[in-house]
């Protein structure tokens, strides 16, 4: 019986380690993921890669969030927002944090080796930002862009396991995925401005300073108009301009909300990105339809 108690703890904080209770960003890199696989495979994408990604994804996100609480380790405890991870807390170790990282990659390494030499080779791409980003913290003051590539990835992963080239608005959809990626990252950063500040971790919410809303509406509208154009090159129709629509609906919504810069109205725009992601797949999928 206790050994069953040890073993549900240790599982309970093994999830909450790679936020499996919190899935938003394994959403964030889903949806534009799947976006181009449906895009690349001009709407009927094989099932295979359909589980291959949908796996890597959840499995590289959980990477991710091991590697993050590892380099984090000394800096958690003072945020608020974070005091409670489960290396904080001691609930797991760094060494054991740093294993996961590795044994979670060596998975999706071994999911790649399903895909083409092209895939794989842009995979190493992948696994490399995603060891790096959460140590770009502490040598630039931008390192949303760092992680924006990372999380654009899998655009360019999806096209190259369909297609002999990654065609020019596969190129639209990545570079605008990764001026999404530091808008809403900047929005998320904005909700531990206070915190960072007095540890001393730097983020584009503490570079941009009173600036910072205007510089997410910019990105914001840079990921719209490189949208839309791909869009206009793969031939999509209405549904996934309504898409784009609703997309700029929400970003209205996260500039009103985020007004007066409340953290927790910084978080709650950060997580409706999430519909943002979901619209977009909705309005391509539809599209092919």
């Amino acid at each position: 019986m206790f050994k069953r108690s040890v073993l549900l703890g240790s599982i309970r904080a093994f999830g909450r380690l790679i936020r499996i209770d919190r899935p938003i960003g394994i959403l964030l890199l889903l949806w534009p993921t799947l976006t181009a696989l449906w895009i690349s495979s001009s709407g009927i994408p094989d099932v295979k890669l359909i589980v291959i990604f949908s796996a890597g994804t959840l499995v590289m996100r959980s990477a991710g969030c091991c590697i993050n609480d590892y380099a984090d380790a000394n800096f958690d405890g003072h945020v608020n927002r974070t005091k409670n991870r489960p290396i904080i807390i001691g609930e797991i170790t760094r060494k054991q944090a740093l294993f996961s990282f590795g044994a979670l990659c060596s998975l999706a390494f071994i999911l790649v080796l399903f895909l083409n030499l092209k895939t794989i080779i842009l995979s190493i791409g992948a696994f490399c930002l995603a060891a790096i980003y959460p140590f770009m913290k502490r040598v630039t003051d931008m390192p949303q862009v760092v992680l924006g590539i990372a999380f654009s990835f899998g655009i360019l992963m999806a096209f190259s396991s369909v297609q002999p080239e990654i065609p020019t608005a596969g190129y639209f959809l990545f570079f605008g995925n990764i001026f999404w990626t530091i808008a809403y990252d900047t929005q998320y950063a904005m909700s531990d401005r206070e915190d960072d500040l007095v540890i001393g971790i730097r983020s584009t919410a503490i570079l941009f300073g009173k600036h910072d809303r205007k510089f997410v509406g910019i990105f914001q509208i840079f990921f719209l108009a490189l949208t839309l154009l791909a869009g206009l090159y793969f031939n999509l129709n209405s549904y996934f301009y309504l898409s784009l629509v609703f997309a700029a609906g929400l970003f209205y919504y996260q500039a009103r909300i985020t007004i007066e810069r409340a953290p927790t109205n910084c978080l709650a725009a950060f997580k409706s990105n999430n519909w943002v992601g979901a619209s977009l797949f909705c309005g391509t999928f539809l599209s092919y339809l």
